[in-house]
């Protein structure tokens, strides 16, 4: 081999070049991304909603020796503790040796994703079929949602206060749902509007049934069919929508995609791809030096409000009574505190390369993605990330070998997106967005590689095990 030039070894001294996961890892290290995502494709199949994915979390950390916060009860170094708020959200914490007034240690994501919710009185039948009616839940391509399977998950309070779970379209042999779509032998009109336009938000209803209650005679006979089946299987009458909450979510698992099984191909990946290694990152966190906490949030998908959503005090109230277990101040740990916002960012895709920005924008198997700032257009609506904090992420990342990159959203001006780093950082917490690049994002069926996923997960150690 020739030696290298004086500009070539001047290159690789002062050029940014990154490099891909394949360059970087040993074929040890892709088959133990392999195996974690096997974990992850279960957790993936098991939580297509907010309340799912907490109860899921909950049974894993159980298992590893996490129990309820009490906060009349004094903490130690190595306690494993959790909060449960109302079945949407959970924070996770592992107290450390360290003072709590040197600042915790803090992996934030959401677990919403988007979806079709049912209206509060959302049972109707025409011309014969029965439908659910539906209001579309964060932001979604709304001509993707009709003709997929569907299955309905979520919980039922009725009228005597009892809850009721739902869970419809998922195991073998259960029926599914779906939106119909109009034959292109008569789409012409339909064809001619936009994308925007093709599909209406009103028109998001789901097929439900077609067979009418035949003992008698009168109308809504099928309508009437489909609340016996559901009085027989859940004891509901039709005002329980009213104290109900239930999803429509794709009816298909995780898939493996490609040839050579690389990537994965679920729904929600955007942003359970983040929780799921947050949650494994602080169960295999046991002695930390700084209190480790993971938090996963509802409602980011539409704006993070609510109680169970980052722009409430959850987190602060959380923090604060940890802090008075030490006789210290919430907002003295929050100011000593740092934060890696989990979330998604969007990965270069060759068939849309209008509105990406290729230096700037985060590749398949590049590794975990660190997003300085997010937002749109002027990078309004953000948390733009410190130069002294990436430099300190930037460096534990490379002290932990993980192999990780830089994004952002797309180009400038080209539109763009938030997470809930703001959130966070308003509480004077240092926040930087850490997460996994995502094909298809807000898609019914998203993508991303089996590298990335592992990444993060190496990453969220990396800053909850810091020492």
């Amino acid at each position: 081999m020739s030696e290298k030039s004086a500009s070539e070894k001047l290159k690789e001294e002062l050029f940014y070049q990154p490099k891909s996961s394949w360059d970087r890892l040993s074929e040890e290290e892709i088959a133990a991304a392999d195996r974690y995502c096997e974990g992850y494709r279960r957790f993936i199949d098991s939580a297509k909603t907010e309340r799912e994915a907490v109860l899921t979390a909950i049974e894993m950390a159980e298992e590893k020796g996490f129990r309820p916060f009490d906060r009349t009860q004094p903490l130690r170094a190595g306690d494993k503790i959790y909060v449960k708020n109302r079945g949407k959200a959970l924070l996770l914490a592992v107290i450390g040796s360290r003072p709590i007034t040197d600042g915790v240690s803090i992996a934030a994501a959401h677990i919403d994703s988007p979806r079709l919710d049912l209206k509060p009185n959302p049972l109707y039948e025409d011309h014969g079929l029965a439908y659910f009616d539906t209001h579309y839940y964060g932001g979604i391509k709304k001509y993707q949602w009709p003709t997929l399977p569907l299955a309905l998950h979520g919980v039922v309070v009725r009228r005597d206060g009892t809850v009721v779970k739902v869970c419809i379209g998922e195991e073998e042999g259960d029926p599914v749902f779906c939106v119909t779509d109009l034959l292109p032998h008569l789409a012409a009109a339909q064809m001619k509007k936009s994308l925007a336009e093709g599909v209406k938000g009103e028109d998001l209803n789901i097929l439900i049934g077609s067979r009418p209650f035949r003992d008698d005679e009168g109308s809504e006979l099928v309508k009437l069919n489909i609340l016996r089946l559901l009085h027989e299987k859940y004891g509901m009458v039709e005002s329980d929508f009213l104290s109900a909450e239930l999803e429509a979510v794709p009816a298909f698992g995780a898939r493996d995609v490609g040839f050579d099984r690389s990537l994965i191909g679920a729904y929600g990946h955007d942003d359970r791809v983040c929780a799921y290694p947050a949650v494994t990152a602080i169960l295999e966190t046991e002695q930390p030096a700084y209190t480790a906490v993971a938090i996963l949030a509802d409602k980011e998908e539409t704006g993070s409000e609510g109680n169970t959503g980052m722009q409430s005090a959850f987190l602060k109230y959380f923090i604060a009574d940890i802090a008075a277990a030490f006789d210290a101040e919430g907002r003295h740990v929050l100011s000593r505190s740092v934060c890696l916002s989990a979330d998604v960012n969007v990965a270069l895709d060759p068939m849309f390369m209008d509105v990406i920005e290729a230096r700037n924008c985060a590749r398949l198997n590049g590794g975990v993605v660190l997003t300085k700032y997010t937002g749109s257009r002027g990078k309004s609506d953000t948390n733009d990330a410190s130069a002294e904090l990436m430099g300190r992420i930037r460096s534990l990342m490379e002290e932990r070998e993980v192999v990780w990159q830089i994004g952002e959203l797309g180009r400038v001006d080209a539109g763009g997106g938030g997470t809930v780093a703001k959130y966070i950082a308003d509480l004077d917490v240092d926040t930087v967005d850490l997460g996994v690049p995502v094909l298809s994002m807000h898609a019914p069926f998203e993508v991303v590689a089996k590298l990335d996923v592992y990444m993060a997960h190496r990453a969220f150690s990396a800053l909850l095990q810091r020492g």
